[in-house]
């Protein structure tokens, strides 16, 4: 299938945006009317289209975070943001990239990445908010699809493709050049080229979206002001980003002019942001020490909450270190003493899961998820001890019983996958294994496991159907790819 604007458009938005001139007045503005959602660039389907593949790319040349914990909060940010801005309806998609680089990016069809530098690097949670509220501000402005054209069609996985490579351009300059020779030997010419107004709209429409999402529009300048004062240290080694993107004084002016019309009030940071820091800087530490040394240090300093967070870091990086025991014990007195917290029953089934105490863990798994029916990310890792404890069918009942959005996610897939094969379902198995390798950006491995879930013995007529429209399926995208080059 082609996708045939009028001229191929292609998107990406980077966090630190070029300095606004001027302030704007907080009342709702009247925006400029920049195409109605039919699209005379782009249909609302191949908008969906283009970006359910750039998400699948990404996947292929970056790593995206597959913790379910963490995938529910910064969806739990997105979507309060998203249902605040003036397209509500918008089917947002947001996600954590585990990159120490400080950068947020907007795809097609509303898919918004995150940096887990980016994120550690704040300080409150509404500072977090303002970088999500702007890239959201960059997709419903409709911003995305004026600043990148190409004078030639693409198929979806190329257009997709090479929007990833642009991607991973901004994230290693080498790796990104490199992506793009290798998607396609054309002559197209890709550039980066969001307008000075584009980012003047998205930062005062973001600032909309921030406030009545009830977080502190003053974050924004904060953020913007510690970002200035750290370009002090980098010398001549200053990341490219910063260079393109300069956060200057004027703009800082303008973003503390417009925020100060609005009343002040103190916004409390969540627990769950709190929380979500501690994951990952445990999962990002290059030396666990570090990350158990920064735990410690903040037992002794702080509020009574900043010092649990601090306990429930270092049980994570004991749990990280396999040092069961202690971590247990840090985990269970976390649990009797804030017992309606989901992420400490969680850590602490988890601790049971890890240490392979599989009765224990699902007793505590299956605790914790009559305590929490609505957590997801408890119900995802209740159904790997499952598996883990030789009891596929229960997994397979848990799964289907999952909503929608936890099942587009390639760990879905992966955890059916597993669970047809312990059912000896081969067929099955091979055939959700395909579909895990599809959403991680592996069209070629996918297309493989559909051709060995067709041998596998017993097949019956439906199943051989779906098998056959999934290969046909696979096999065109990949030769759309392969023409465009």
């Amino acid at each position: 299938m082609k996708f045939k604007p009028s001229a191929l458009t292609l998107a990406l938005s980077l966090v630190l945006f070029p300095a606004t001139q001027q302030a704007i007045e907080i009342d709702k503005i009247q925006l400029p009317d920049m195409g109605d959602s039919s699209g005379a660039l782009i249909t609302p389907a191949q908008e969906q289209e283009l970006g359910a593949a750039f998400f699948r790319s990404l996947h292929n040349q970056i790593s995206i975070s597959q913790d379910a914990e963490l995938q529910q909060y910064i969806e739990s940010i997105g979507q309060r943001l998203a249902a605040n801005s003036d397209t509500p309806g918008y089917p947002f998609h947001f996600f954590v990239v585990m990159e120490n680089d400080i950068n947020a990016f907007a795809g097609p069809g509303g898919y918004i990445g995150v940096n887990s530098g980016l994120i550690l690097t704040t300080e409150a949670e509404s500072e977090l908010a303002s970088v999500m509220a702007h890239e959201i501000a960059h997709v419903t402005q409709r911003h995305l699809y004026r600043a990148f054209e190409a004078a030639s069609q693409l198929s979806i996985p190329t257009a997709a493709a090479t929007l990833a490579a642009i991607l991973l351009g901004t994230q290693s300059p080498a790796m990104g050049q490199a992506a793009l020779i290798a998607i396609q030997a054309g002559n197209i010419q890709y550039q980066i080229d969001f307008t000075r107004e584009n980012e003047e709209e998205a930062d005062r429409v973001g600032m909309q979206t921030l406030a009545g999402s009830q977080y502190d529009p003053r974050s924004m300048p904060t953020f913007f002001e510690r970002l200035q004062q750290s370009t002090r240290y980098y010398g001549k080694d200053i990341p490219e980003f910063l260079r393109t993107h300069p956060v200057t004084t004027a703009r800082i002016s303008d973003t503390r002019g417009r925020a100060e019309n609005y009343p002040y009030k103190q916004y409390p940071d969540s627990l769950g942001y709190q929380l979500a820091k501690a994951k990952l800087r445990v999962l990002t530490a290059a030396d666990p020490a570090d990350a158990l040394k920064h735990f410690q240090s903040g037992l002794k300093h702080g509020t009574e909450e900043q010092r649990t967070v601090a306990r429930y870091g270092l049980g994570l990086t004991q749990l990280s270190l396999q040092k069961f025991k202690d971590a247990e014990a840090v985990f269970q007195q976390l649990t009797q003493e804030y017992p309606e917290q989901p992420q400490y029953s969680a850590a602490l089934a988890r601790t049971s899961l890890e240490s392979k105490n599989y009765p224990v863990a699902l007793a505590q798994y299956q605790k914790a998820v009559a305590q929490f029916p609505n957590n997801e990310a408890i119900k995802l890792e209740y159904i790997t001890s499952l598996l883990k404890a030789g009891n596929p069918e229960q997994a397979r009942q848990m799964l289907i019983s999952l909503k929608p959005k936890s099942q587009q996610q390639p760990l879905y897939y992966e955890l059916l996958a597993q669970t047809y094969s312990d059912l000896n379902q081969q067929a099955e198995s091979h055939r959700y294994l395909a579909e895990y390798y599809y959403a991680m950006g592996q069209t070629k491995d996918a297309v493989m496991q559909i051709k060995l879930a067709q041998k596998s013995p017993g097949l019956n007529f439906y199943l051989s159907s779906i098998l056959n429209e999934r290969l046909n399926f696979f096999i065109d995208e990949l030769e759309s790819a392969r023409r465009d080059r």
